[in-house]
């Protein structure tokens, strides 16, 4: 598997399904009242820090991030996707937008009471992971709560279209919940519960409710 560009082909891909991704998707959490309730339970978590800005990284068009919001959060997105943080300004004109990347946050150091990746690592390659996570790690509050989905599964496969049928060329890694923990306990995280559901696209998705942890492992520091 060749992964080299994947962040310029995914960043293209959803810029060129950006306006039927958000139709496709606007209302699936209508649909899967176990994501809501997740999502409910990582909201708890962060009042219990005390409130503060959380951030949606890879937030697509915004679905999640005005759910978040509607739950009293002070929630904004970041997105590679040019395309898709357009929808997301457009469909959600109140709420906070920016173009970024998982890859290089420039938030800045324990600025983030919380963090959500919502389905957002799923074209991430294996080796770039760790980096990912460090930055997560890095952006969050001490005892601040990470929220991960994605897919479980063991392969990972090549998606050449999708979104009502336009082209799209991105990898889409389907994972297991123990490898995410390990790669979450190595940058410096807790996790504390994690679960597998059944999406609306009737797909098993996985859920994993991890904290920063106030010390840095040493091979971070």
């Amino acid at each position: 598997m060749n992964t080299d560009g994947w962040l310029e082909e995914t960043r293209t891909s959803y810029d060129t399904v950006a306006a039927s991704y958000a139709d496709l998707t606007r209302h699936l959490l209508d649909e899967t009242p176990e994501e809501r309730a997740v999502l409910a339970l990582f909201a708890d978590l962060v009042r219990a820090q005390g409130g503060g800005p959380v951030a949606d990284v890879g937030c697509g068009t915004g679905r999640i991030t005005a759910h978040l919001h509607q739950l009293g959060l002070d929630a904004f997105g970041i997105d590679l996707s040019p395309g898709m943080i357009e929808v997301a300004r457009r469909d959600h004109p109140g709420l906070r937008f920016d173009l970024g990347s998982m890859t290089d946050l420039t938030l800045a150091d324990a600025s983030m009471t919380g963090l959500v990746a919502w389905y957002s690592l799923i074209h991430v390659p294996d080796d770039e992971i760790g980096s990912v996570l460090a930055h997560f790690q890095r952006v969050l509050q001490p005892g601040g709560p990470l929220l991960l989905s994605f897919h479980v599964g063991d392969e990972s496969q090549l998606k050449t279209e999708g979104y009502g049928g336009h082209p799209m060329n991105v990898y889409v890694h389907r994972r297991q919940h123990g490898q995410l923990i390990a790669w979450l306990n190595n940058a410096g995280f807790a996790v504390e519960s994690h679960k597998t559901l059944t999406s609306a696209e009737s797909k098993l998705g996985g859920m994993i409710l991890a904290r920063r942890q106030a010390s840095v492992p040493e091979e971070l520091s």
